[in-house]
């Protein structure tokens, strides 16, 4: 049942978009590890971390997509369910180092030892298991997200009041992260990872699994993602995105369509969070800043709202161009960002795969208009000799 729900959602671009993220998965790491640095198609280490980041930027943008584009939510929170996962990774990770940390503290983590911490926090057992971890990853990000969205899809809080709102949520947990008493490394956070599931996270072999993983997560993703949009489910969502009101009208439970949608996306931004910590190395309060969940809504806008496929591609290029800009002319990219998010939003405000399918549709329907006698014969350029 659930596999013939799947493929249901199987359209050719989505499915164009899957078989790509999976070849890209098989050929990033064996062009890594098969190849030597002499041979022109070898790709080195550091671009494969770098492309793994971008992944999982994808992967975040993908769930906002969900919710702002088919839902019509502009959630400028989802940065904090992304550190969120981030976190959950990252206290495993701290548990696997034991002895070979600075202090060689068997238990305590580094920084816990440095504050004079006497006992591990009641919130840090069980992270010694990855699939704790892992469970804790889907979790927390989603018990935030239904809490939050109890509350505030009940109350009907809609429009720019719910975008503060989760904007808020956002920095009152960076504040609180912050704090050293809080138990999660301050505003060093955590870092210096050794091992993930028993292998050494820096080596090449560890990085090619982690950079598979996230795309072939990418790729689940927006199967999933497409599946819910191409669903009765997802009608439904596109009329609450349109007209809430008439929604409600008809007898829908529009909270309850909110709140399972916003719930998934969560959920989705948390995987990766947890993917994105591995790859970089380190995860700190930083990552709940503001700044960054508006950074994937510009993402989202300029790969194309409400496409699914068009935030994957805009969270690439737009990153991309960031780590391109920045090595070039670092103290000018905010302006560089925020220009650019002003020319998407009044030259392609559908976005870039948004606007490529609305044009090819426009050039689709001319063609289809015309007759094929005049398309065949060209009557069409002899009446305009004639005349």
């Amino acid at each position: 049942m659930i596999t013939a729900f799947l493929l249901r959602s199987l359209d050719r671009k989505t499915v164009i978009a899957i078989a790509l993220l999976l070849l890209v998965a098989v050929l990033v790491p064996v062009l890594n590890l098969m190849t030597g640095p002499a041979n022109p198609l070898h790709i080195p280490t550091y671009v494969m971390a770098l492309f793994g980041k971008y992944l999982t930027y994808a992967l975040l943008a993908l769930a906002l997509d969900l919710v702002w584009g088919f839902c019509g939510i502009l959630s400028l929170g989802h940065g904090a369910f992304f550190a969120l996962g981030g976190y959950a990774m990252g206290m495993y990770l701290m548990r696997q180092i034991g002895t070979r940390g600075s202090y060689g503290d068997p238990i305590l983590p580094d920084f816990m030892v440095f504050l004079n911490w006497k006992d591990l926090p009641w919130f840090w057992h069980g992270f010694n298991h990855f699939w704790f971890a892992a469970l804790m990853v889907l979790v927390v990000p989603g018990l935030l997200a239904f809490v939050f969205g109890w509350f505030a899809f009940r109350s009907r809080v809609n429009g720019v009041y719910l975008s503060i709102i989760t904007q808020a949520m956002t920095y009152a947990l960076l504040l609180a992260f912050f704090r050293n008493d809080m138990g999660f490394g301050g505003n060093n956070g955590l870092t210096d990872f050794k091992d993930i599931i028993g292998f050494n996270v820096q080596a090449d072999g560890t990085r090619a699994a982690l950079f598979a993983a996230t795309a072939i997560f990418l790729a689940l993703s927006l199967l999933l993602a497409s599946a819910i949009v191409r669903s009765k489910f997802g009608k439904v969502l596109v009329g609450v995105r349109d007209a809430e009101s008439r929604t409600r009208f008809l007898g829908y439970r529009v909270e309850h369509f909110k709140l399972f949608t916003f719930v998934v996306s969560a959920m989705m931004a948390g995987i990766a969070g947890a993917l994105y910590v591995p790859q970089v190395g380190i995860i700190n309060p930083g990552e709940f800043a503001p700044a960054n969940s508006i950074e994937v809504v510009i993402w989202t806008a300029v790969g194309g709202r409400a496409t699914l496929i068009g935030p994957i591609i805009g969270a690439i290029l737009v990153n991309g161009g960031k780590t391109i800009f920045t090595g070039l002319f670092p103290e000018f990219w905010l302006f560089a960002l925020g220009g650019l998010f002003v020319a998407v939003t009044l030259f392609l405000p559908k976005g870039v795969v948004g606007t490529v399918a609305q044009y090819l549709g426009k050039r689709k329907a001319v063609s289809a208009a015309v007759p094929p006698a005049v398309q065949e014969d060209g009557i069409e350029p002899k009446i305009q000799a004639a005349e």
